[in-house]
């Protein structure tokens, strides 16, 4: 697009006021509007509410949540008198499901990120025979509900000896279809053919390719994956509750245990609830903005 200064030079004062109307208007430094704003603040205010109607309840008593659904308005500090109470809990095994949950998240989560990322430059940069048939297959695992595969799952773990033990829910959930699925369409784009032939070129194995230029190239997507991964290993409940039990358990079955030992205790349950998601939400903070800026990078490289 032409710079103002040359389109008054060339047509004259009035055509370039009507551009800078038109790059005003619809250019990418126009300025939002106050209903964009709006909408910005109600979709805050609807993700927020849950973690905040969570410390509500997990701040009052189980007397004021029967008698009002709203007890208070803000969370006080007895919310962390039910922290320590959960905490200190020798019934629930609070911090071995802690433990538990975050190396099942993140061996599955490394272990996602490195065999997917294999499987998607090999699918998305590689020739060999069947690789369009073979992926159509992976793919279409997707399709397949997850309660198809928890009986043959368990009789599977039950004869290997690791029923009640954390190998059962990190080995099946090592890499994922759409793992592979998600790192091959970004290879597919991202990754040029020309720096595959340059590294052959220079000598370089398969593997060495793999590891010099192909996951450098996949690093935006594979954060995300890795982000992914993460939380929902995090927040697992169906699998881990058929094969582990109390005495090894992870967080979301530590969950369930408060309710089945304090019975309908509405607060220390959302209390509990709320110290789960909280490790969550550290993580958020602390990896949003590079993968966000990861995820732009690799959409401008691409």
């Amino acid at each position: 697009m032409s710079s103002l200064p040359v389109v008054a030079q060339t047509a004259g004062p009035r055509a370039a006021r009507a551009a800078a109307r038109r790059r005003g208007s619809g250019g990418v430094n126009r300025r939002p509007r106050w209903v964009t704003y709006v909408i910005l603040a109600v979709v805050i205010v609807i993700s927020i509410f849950p973690l905040y109607y969570t410390a509500v309840l997990g701040s009052s008593d189980q007397q004021a949540i029967s008698r009002d659904p709203f007890p208070q308005l803000f969370p006080d500090l007895s919310l962390f008198d039910r922290f320590a109470e959960i905490m200190g809990s020798t019934a629930i095994n609070f911090w071995n499901g802690a433990v538990n949950s975050a190396v099942i998240a993140v061996v599955v989560s490394l272990s996602t990120v490195l065999f997917s990322t294999l499987a998607g430059f090999s699918f998305a940069k590689l020739r060999f025979r069947g690789r369009g048939p073979l992926l159509v297959f992976v793919i279409a695992t997707m399709a397949v509900p997850t309660q198809l595969g928890v009986i043959p799952m368990y009789i599977l773990a039950t004869r290997l000896g690791w029923v009640g033990s954390i190998e059962a829910v990190i080995v099946p959930a090592l890499v994922t279809a759409f793992g592979v699925f998600w790192m091959t369409q970004y290879l597919g784009e991202a990754l040029p053919y020309e720096l595959v032939e340059a590294a052959r070129v220079d000598g370089a194995s398969v593997l060495r390719t793999f590891w010099s230029v192909a996951l450098p190239a996949a690093r935006p997507a594979a954060a995300m994956l890795a982000l992914f991964t993460f939380v929902a290993q995090w927040t697992n409940f169906f699998w881990p509750s058929i094969v582990l039990n109390q005495s090894n358990p992870t967080l979301p079955i530590v969950v369930r245990s408060l309710q089945a030992t304090y019975f309908v205790d509405y607060s220390l349950l959302m209390a509990g609830v709320l110290l789960v998601t909280l490790p969550l939400i550290v993580v958020f903070l602390f990896t949003g903005k590079q993968l966000v800026a990861g995820i732009m990078q690799g959409a401008v490289k691409g």
